[in-house]
């Protein structure tokens, strides 16, 4: 297994915490020098907010830790890719680079502002895509 997929299943394991809570399915982790300084899943439903994305939570973790508010150094690994507000955030927090498992189609920053990231930013899409989107439909079919 690679480094990618390694810290993708951490990503993934954090979904999973997501949905104990009936969370959608999505889980993020920063990592700077092979090690995971910030993670976080969706806790929309659970703070009433609907910017708590996973994404949101593991960047102010990372932030947090590195006691700065550039991550230009820094991976984020997260299942699902990012919609705008995320993409924002990861373009302010100079991230150094993006991993993602599964698209988005209908809601993610590729479809609506595929120029969102930082110039520097570089990104890796389709790491454990199937399980990350079968985790998602499987989410959503119980919804329904």
């Amino acid at each position: 297994m690679n480094e990618d997929e390694h810290f993708m299943r951490e990503a993934l394991a954090e979904a999973r915490e997501a949905l104990t809570s009936d969370e959608i399915p999505i889980g993020a982790l920063v990592v700077a020098d092979g090690c995971v300084i910030g993670r976080g899943h969706n806790m929309t439903e659970t703070l009433h907010d609907v910017t708590a994305h996973a994404e949101m939570q593991a960047i102010t973790a990372a932030e947090e830790y590195m006691g700065g508010k550039y991550l230009n150094q820094c991976t984020l690994y997260v299942t699902v890719e990012p919609c705008v507000m995320c993409a924002g955030a990861i373009a302010w927090s100079q991230m150094g680079r993006l991993v993602y498992g599964a698209s988005d189609e209908k809601r993610g920053y590729t479809v609506f502002a595929p120029n969102a990231l930082h110039p520097k930013t570089k990104v890796t899409s389709g790491v454990l895509a199937d399980e990350a989107g079968q985790m998602m439909r499987d989410f959503f079919k119980k919804k329904r």
